[in-house]
């Protein structure tokens, strides 16, 4: 990992995390659209990581990663949400305001000082957001959980993640009350717009659009 840039980290976690959304090759687009940058550039990059042999990348077919350039997307990751736990638990921050600070502090090399924090925070097995933290052999811990959106009237469960981490949406749920560990209730699904009405013991019930239930994730429990 030494021998790689900053931004060399940044587009394998990019294409870690596109591929494993959608089951699929990630496409230059959507590498774009994660950089934030051209997709002429992106193109430029995934030649330099591919002679490096960490993505598997064909014209029009999408980049996948190699078995060295997955094994260096999940350390990224695996530091990026032990620091967004450790920035939450330990210096309160709110979820929101986690993702940047996380982003700069994912980069700091030393394998030891990521094993003493993960020991230090008591080998979390989920960040802020919900999303799983990879163990030190780079194996996550996956549990069942579907979004809001599929569930139906009469069932329920509770939040213990989200799919969109921009601060917006974060805010949002903040102001809902939709944390994680919240449970709630389906009490109707509308047929105009499939917004959904459901109802917390805490804030009672309330409506919610398609969007934030696509967006929530829910362990069922009925």
């Amino acid at each position: 990992m030494d021998s790689l840039s900053q931004t060399e980290e940044n587009y394998l976690k990019a294409i870690f995390k596109i591929s494993e959304q959608q089951d699929a090759p990630a496409s230059t687009n959507a590498i774009s659209q994660a950089i934030r940058i051209s997709a002429a550039s992106v193109t430029d990059m995934l030649k330099r990581l591919a002679e490096k042999d960490l993505i598997h990348y064909e014209k029009y077919k999408g980049v996948t990663l190699t078995p060295a350039g997955n094994r260096l997307a999940t350390r990224l990751i695996r530091k990026h949400r032990l620091w967004e736990v450790f920035l939450v638990e330990k210096l309160h921050f709110s979820w929101d305001e986690v993702h940047e600070i996380a982003e700069q502090l994912e980069h700091i090399r030393s394998p030891e000082l990521v094993e003493r924090l993960d020991q230090f925070l008591g080998n979390p097995k989920y960040d802020p957001h919900g999303d799983p933290i990879p163990d030190a052999e780079g194996k996550f811990t996956h549990r069942q959980q579907v979004s809001l959106d599929e569930l139906h009237p009469g069932e329920g469960g509770v939040v213990v993640g989200v799919q969109d981490h921009s601060p917006v949406f974060l805010q949002y749920l903040d102001r809902l009350g939709l944390v994680l560990g919240v449970q709630l209730e389906v009490l109707e699904r509308m047929d105009y717009d499939e917004s959904m009405r459901v109802r917390t013991e805490a804030r009672g019930e309330q409506i919610l659009t398609k969007k934030v239930c696509q967006h929530l994730f829910i362990q069922k429990q009925w």
